[in-house]
């Protein structure tokens, strides 16, 4: 199973989370997308996710915190406990075990960030 996580900022538009999905998928197919849960409720992030039909897993602050994640963002690690709130969106959503396709990238206009996680559901 893949998983799609994503940080997004909240000025951020479902356009770039789709740019930044794209970045970071590529060809691949994804099974589901993840999100912190106290911003999953962003209209932006809300219109982008109806529009993929996918199953969406909202990640509790803890389960951010305990990720270990590729990039180390210093911005994030203040605001979230995390290095990547998209990475750890992603593997957070998965069994023990999952691992990142790579690092989180970043929309052009750098409002949201995407990181694919690989391993067994929850």
């Amino acid at each position: 199973m893949i998983v799609a996580g994503f940080g997004y900022r909240g000025a951020t538009t479902p356009e770039a989370l789709a740019e930044a999905l794209h970045l970071a998928a590529g060809a691949r197919s994804v099974d589901a997308i993840a999100a912190p849960a106290d911003k999953a409720e962003a209209p932006a992030f809300r219109s982008f996710a109806k529009s993929r039909s996918l199953p969406l897993h909202l990640v509790s602050p803890e389960a951010l915190e305990a990720a270990e994640t590729l990039t180390q963002s210093s911005i994030s690690r203040t605001a979230r406990g995390t290095g990547s709130v998209a990475e750890a969106s992603a593997l957070a959503s998965l069994a023990p075990g999952a691992r990142l396709l790579g690092p989180r990238v970043i929309s052009s206009d750098r409002s949201a960030t995407c990181a694919l996680a690989e391993g067994d559901p929850l």
